[in-house]
């Protein structure tokens, strides 16, 4: 962990559930529910402050795909380097799919050469249908 950082129990809670769950994307939600059903409830302010800290520390990703979506969160580690990522949203049941795909870096490389624009592909999501939504034929 880095120097400065005052290290508090839900700060460490945290930092088991990202090691334990191995979730890619997971929202505060998710983590008061984790926490809720191990018997060790957390308040959702205290979540969002924590998950906000450790945004601004680079540990952790926040990403807000729609206004009607809540705000989702990956957590990428105290390294300095990290991949990135794109994400498809699935219009039926609303998975969040999180990709690491070179053809999509070479999309946005190609932006940035011929047409002069950066793509944020923290902010770059793709809309459709997910495989098990099609296999339900909820195309």
């Amino acid at each position: 962990m880095r120097t400065g950082i005052y290290k508090t129990r839900h700060r460490e809670d945290l930092m088991e559930y990202f090691e334990t769950t191995g979730a890619n994307h997971f929202t505060v939600n998710d983590v008061c529910e984790y926490f809720k059903s191990r018997g060790s409830a957390i308040g959702t302010a205290t979540v969002y402050r924590q998950l906000e800290k450790m945004v601004d520390e680079g540990i952790v990703n926040k990403y807000i795909i729609d206004a009607n979506s809540p705000a989702c969160f990956e957590y990428i580690g105290e390294h300095t380097h990290h991949d990135v990522c794109f994400h498809c949203k699935c219009e039926k049941c609303g998975k969040l799919i999180h990709l690491h795909c070179e053809e999509l870096k070479a999309i946005g490389s190609h932006l940035k050469q011929e047409h002069d624009f950066v793509l944020d592909p923290k902010r770059t999501v793709f809309y459709g249908i997910c495989s098990e939504c099609a296999a339900r034929g909820a195309v």
